[in-house]
């Protein structure tokens, strides 16, 4: 518990460093031992091994280097939990997370408690001037760290459970802020066009303005012209995704990128990943709207297909597809991050991540923290697709409109989505 007669931004990180690590274990609370144990695929990582790495990045990046006379619980614990920071030496290898039977969970939940301790030792001790220019920064940094491994903690379980014949819940209905209300939430009756003018628009995160939070790769702020566009007011939902897979979507490769196209025909993709054809029900089957020929699985187990629901677990190959049937496209980040603001927009942080159609490049003066989190963000710049946004997984409050999450185009074990955008002089409606 955060000390009472800390300075006020030190005891405001400990209140928040407290609550942040309570709910990474609250979001345990279903899984086994067993559950937490098991990887379901190279990317995915076990539950045990999530609570253990962000236990790492605050010990390999704070206590390690600032806090006096600390000693590591176990020396071995730095290798086995290291993610990908080469500066800090090697690592085991990441597909075999899941061969680590030891440490146990219980040794996990120790090693996350001796470096709570500690870290609330260095957040009294801590000289001022190594706390403002170091490891305030890097605390924060840490904690928005674990938000994203929380999220990654749902996705990752939910991934294994999908693999089990039972397709059991990972979540009760209900469940704190990932309420049935939250999860898969209807959209409105019909799309709406927004409008936005174009021209030379602001992008990405500004401290001056600004002063909260924001990764290295929001940055810096500047400006980039867009031409006129017109932007859905929401998401597609799983009812017109399932038009264009009954007008043979996933047949006809005129709509897919040749990637794209390469990757259903070697996968053999019908549909978004966590659908399921003519299987009975694990959860209540009176949703409004719901499909008597599809199943969706999903944090709340095996339900109906909600029409009205927003599609999720789909690639960008998959959404750049459905885009091009729907007369449409993907915005492009830019044009994402300048309509977030406009009135009508919904769905924007709480449903899915959004595709867009830009690559994840650097800013320009683009900079990477100091130390040894520059290797946070820059390294992965090639290969990946920018996604706008936040989805049900996201722990509420961690994203920004200037956020820029980022998958390879064939990721599709994420809650990611899709909004349609269109030129402006474009008129074509969407199929009905």
């Amino acid at each position: 518990m955060s000390d009472p007669d800390l300075p006020h931004g030190r005891r405001e990180l400990s209140r928040r460093y407290d609550a942040v690590r309570r709910h990474t274990l609250a979001l345990t609370e279903t899984l086994s031992a067993e559950d937490q144990a098991a990887q379901s695929m190279p990317d995915a990582s076990p539950a045990k091994w999530h609570q253990a790495h962000t236990s790492w990045f605050f010990e390999a990046l704070l206590l390690r280097p600032h806090l006096s006379g600390y000693q590591p619980l176990d020396e071995r614990y730095h290798y086995l939990f290291n993610s990908y920071y080469e500066g800090l030496g090697p690592r085991h290898p990441r597909p075999q997370r899941g061969l680590l039977t030891r440490p146990s969970l219980d040794e996990v939940r120790e090693y996350r408690s001796h470096v709570d301790r500690h870290l609330q030792r260095l957040i009294e001790e801590c000289p001022e001037p190594l706390w403002q220019s170091l490891v305030a920064p890097t605390l924060a940094l840490g904690l928005q760290h674990e938000q994203q491994h929380q999220e990654l903690l749902l996705t990752d379980a939910l991934h294994l459970l999908s693999c089990h014949p039972w397709r059991p819940a990972l979540l009760p209905h209900g469940a704190g802020s990932m309420s049935a209300e939250r999860i898969g939430a209807s959209t409105a009756a019909s799309t709406t066009w927004l409008s936005h003018e174009g021209g030379l628009v602001d992008i990405g995160h500004d401290a001056r303005t600004h002063p909260g939070f924001a990764f290295d790769n929001e940055g810096p702020r500047h400006r980039v012209w867009l031409e006129p566009f017109e932007i859905a007011n929401r998401l597609v939902t799983c009812g017109e995704y399932q038009r264009f897979i009954d007008d043979g979507g996933y047949r006809d490769p005129r709509w897919w990128l040749s990637d794209g196209w390469a990757m259903v025909q070697a996968q053999g993709w019908q549909a978004p990943l966590y659908w399921v054809e003519a299987e009975p029900h694990t959860g209540p089957t009176d949703a409004p709207g719901a499909s008597s020929r599809w199943s969706v699985f999903g944090l709340h187990g095996l339900q109906p297909m909600a029409h009205d629901a927003p599609v999720t677990q789909l690639s960008f190959y998959e959404a750049t597809a459905y885009a091009e049937w729907a007369g449409a496209r993907l915005p492009s980040e830019f044009e994402w991050e300048a309509a977030s603001a406009l009135p009508g927009m919904v769905q924007l942080f709480d449903q899915a991540w959004q595709w867009t159609r830009s690559a994840y490049h650097p800013y320009p003066g683009f900079r990477p923290m100091p130390g040894a989190a520059a290797e946070y963000n820059g390294k992965f710049m090639v290969g990946q697709l920018v996604l706008r946004g936040g989805s049900v997984a996201t722990p509420p409050g961690h994203s920004r409109a200037t956020y820029r999450n980022f998958f390879p185009p064939a990721a599709r074990w994420q809650f990611t989505g899709l909004r349609l955008a269109r030129d402006a002089q474009s008129r074509a409606e969407t199929p009905a």
